[in-house]
């Protein structure tokens, strides 16, 4: 059976990129194989969190997978925290990852800086734990971006590893599943930079909840040239932007994509119909596109969050399914390598 698991950190609100890199895709997933869309608390502790504002972070993304369309009945939503498996399955592939598997992981080097002797342990181990996220369920596909490719590559060889070491297939390597368009929404502030939820600035990105005030003074502050949008002679053979055009003109590339992606549309298509016309025109037809698509999950979240106590059941009945098919595995995990049960 085919399997799909991911998971978001909650460490403050999602934005228009983690919903059209990430979420919006999840939706159509979850009709497509068993999903498990998990609230990865136990990632998020890897630097310091508030524990109050760890917990509302955590109801947030909640809100955020459901408003979108992921539909609680179907697919799986619950925090990390809530099946033990996670960390338990995690000591014993800490047991089988390499110390200079892990010294090559990038995104350690990225978060811990210059101060690395100061990070937590727990940052260093990050991926393990994403390991055991993915191979606690049997996954066989997990969703990635660009920032999360190295990490699953490591949890194919942490599998193999443990497969060959115990003789055995228990753990199948879990498969990437690329996003399609629009899978790295830019800064609507600096469009060579990624949209951040930790960016200083809240004009840089649009979050989901922000209403259509909101959105719209931040599509009309959002960062553009002096050029008229760029045409089809910019696009290259595959209907993508050239490299010297996403060089030279990043917002415009950005928003163009932004446009594309909340359409569901190609985006030679947007390109051919918005060719050398001015930016104050675009972005008033872009801001009425994405009020209409962010504007209903925006107020469905702001529902759910009024009424926590909705969102904690969801949560709790997504765990109860969770450990259903994590601890079985775990168990066998455990008889493999040798650990009594009594």
């Amino acid at each position: 059976m085919n399997r799909i698991f991911s998971g978001v950190q909650p460490t403050g609100n999602l934005h228009l990129g983690n919903y059209l890199g990430a979420v919006r895709n999840w939706v159509r997933m979850q009709h497509e194989m068993e999903s498990i869309f998990c609230i990865v608390d136990l990632h998020a502790m890897t630097m310091w969190q508030e524990p109050a504002a760890l917990r509302q972070a955590t109801r947030e993304v909640a809100a955020a997978f459901i408003a979108a369309g992921i539909d609680p009945k179907n697919a799986i939503i619950f925090p990390q925290s809530q099946c033990r498996a996670h960390a338990q399955l995690a000591w014993l592939l800490n047991c089988v990852a390499r110390v200079g598997w892990l010294n090559r992981m990038t995104q350690f080097k990225d978060k811990a800086g210059k101060d690395r002797e100061n990070a937590s342990v727990g940052l260093y181990t990050y991926p393990v734990l994403m390991a055991a996220d993915i191979l606690a369920y049997q996954a066989t596909h997990v969703p990635v971006g660009e920032d999360q490719k190295q990490h699953l590559e490591l949890a194919r060889d942490i599998a193999q590893k443990f497969n060959n070491d115990y003789g055995t297939d228990f753990f199948p390597l879990p498969n990437p599943v690329i996003g399609g368009p629009a899978t790295r929404v830019m800064s609507l502030r600096d469009g060579t930079k990624k949209m951040s939820k930790s960016d200083a600035s809240d004009y840089s990105r649009i979050n989901m909840t922000d209403d259509a005030e909101a959105i719209a003074l931040k599509l009309r502050k959002a960062k553009t040239d002096p050029h008229p949008l760029p045409g089809l002679a910019d696009l290259d053979e595959k209907g993508q932007f050239k490299a010297e055009i996403d060089a030279a003109r990043p917002e415009a590339v950005n928003l163009l994509s932004i446009y594309a992606a909340l359409a569901d549309r190609p985006l030679m298509e947007i390109v051919r119909d918005y060719e050398g016309r001015e930016f104050s025109v675009f972005k008033k037809e872009l801001t009425d596109l994405a009020v209409a698509v962010l504007g209903p999950i925006g107020s469905e979240m702001k529902r759910l969050l009024d009424n926590p106590g909705e969102i904690d059941a969801v949560l709790g009945q997504g765990a109860s399914r969770a450990r259903a098919i994590a601890e079985p595995i775990l168990q066998k995990a455990e008889d493999i390598v040798g650990l009594l049960h009594v």
